[in-house]
């Protein structure tokens, strides 16, 4: 048994953040699914800039596309791509989903980075890429801004599991657990199933230490009076946000609200640990995935970061230890006036404006493709 499939033993299902057309036909995800107890792959704009705007990966299917629709719109094209390979995955982890009861075996595909702050184009886009792909086992990657908390909503109500992206502080953690539960309790009203609706709640864990680290590294310095306490919040700041994001989840389904959706078979809505690549050098490669190890949780890697754990991660139930002493960091952040409200709330928008940018990279990228017929 690897590593990674102990990690899932402790409680902490292992979803790998990459999707690529040559890394499935070639049975990377199959190889990872039997040799490291691999659940779940998560996609974004990002990811898909990256595969199909390098390469000729894409170009046979692409010009078969174009011959039949020569006239398809730059976006049709990428969904056309994006959905074959959202199929495939799916189709890979299928086997999961039926071995778990719709528990795991998910693959996310997101919605367009461009109607974030949309509440009704993202209910309708959910509606479509669900329909489009077609695969039980599919999660709708929804942002978790004030317009995806009603969409988060109305997307579950409709039967559709979600994958609530770019979360980043406990606040909007909150409201996206409350969304999924208001969503669970619509199709209870209408006598509706829910024990086969699955939710992930994201958190972006890396960025937050990147930002506040950055402006730690700036007061030092200059010579903050308070450089040495600065210092000792350092790099901890991102873990003890999760911890304590953790700490409420636990007593929310331990609530009278969830404890009677769990009666009628809901599955709690796991936290998923995302952005887990170390972006400072001076951490551990493996750091947020060591001390974010608990039950009913999923960390979403990149290939780079699962070779890391592989070869040196360290697996304990780090994620309830220590909640008092998270506090404790997150309220030096707040008294050494760090701000991490306005931090978190800045990330949001940047998160949302970099998978923007990625996705006019991607359809720029297609669009250069030019139709069989041009």
């Amino acid at each position: 048994m690897s590593k990674l499939a102990d990690l899932s033993a402790a409680g902490t299902a292992v979803w790998l953040d990459f999707v690529d057309r040559k890394f499935l036909e070639a049975g990377g995800l199959k190889t990872l699914v039997e040799q490291d107890g691999l659940t779940g792959v998560t996609s974004n704009p990002s990811i898909f800039e990256k595969a199909m705007g390098h390469g000729d990966a894409y170009d046979g299917t692409l010009a078969e596309f174009d011959s039949k629709h020569p006239d398809a719109a730059t976006i049709d094209r990428y969904e056309h791509l994006a959905i074959q390979d959202i199929k495939a995955a799916a189709e890979t982890l299928r086997p999961v989903y039926d071995r778990l009861d719709a528990k795991d075996g998910y693959v996310s595909l997101e919605v367009s980075p461009y109607i974030a702050d949309d509440t009704d184009a993202t209910i309708a886009e959910a509606r479509k890429l669900w329909d489009a792909v077609d695969r039980p086992n599919l999660m709708i990657k929804i942002p978790g801004t004030l317009a995806g908390g009603p969409a988060i909503s109305a997307t579950i109500a409709a039967g559709i599991s979600v994958n609530v992206t770019l979360l980043f502080s406990l606040e909007a953690y909150q409201r996206v657990a409350d969304a999924y539960a208001t969503g669970l309790e619509e199709r209870v009203r209408h006598g509706q199933p829910i024990d086969r609706i699955a939710s992930v709640a994201s958190f972006f864990v890396s960025r937050i230490d990147a930002t506040i680290d950055k402006e730690i590294d700036r007061r030092v310095k200059e010579g903050d009076s308070q450089s040495d306490t600065l210092k000792s919040v350092r790099g901890k700041v991102a873990i003890a946000n999760a911890k304590v994001a953790y700490a409420w989840y636990q007593d929310f389904i331990a609530s009278e609200r969830w404890q009677a959706l769990a009666a009628k078979g809901a599955q709690p809505q796991r936290l998923l640990w995302a952005s887990t690549g170390v972006k400072d050098t001076a951490y551990p490669d493996t750091l947020y995935i060591d001390q974010l190890i608990g039950p009913d949780t999923v960390n979403t890697m990149p290939p780079k970061t699962m070779d890391a754990f592989r070869e040196r991660g360290t697996i304990a139930p780090t994620l309830t230890d220590d909640i008092a002493g998270a506090r404790r960091v997150l309220a030096e952040v707040e008294r050494l006036g760090l701000d991490l409200g306005t931090v978190t709330g800045r990330l949001v928008e940047e998160g949302v404006a970099s998978f923007a940018t990625a996705f006019d990279d991607l359809l720029g990228a297609i669009a250069r493709k030019q139709p069989a017929t041009a």
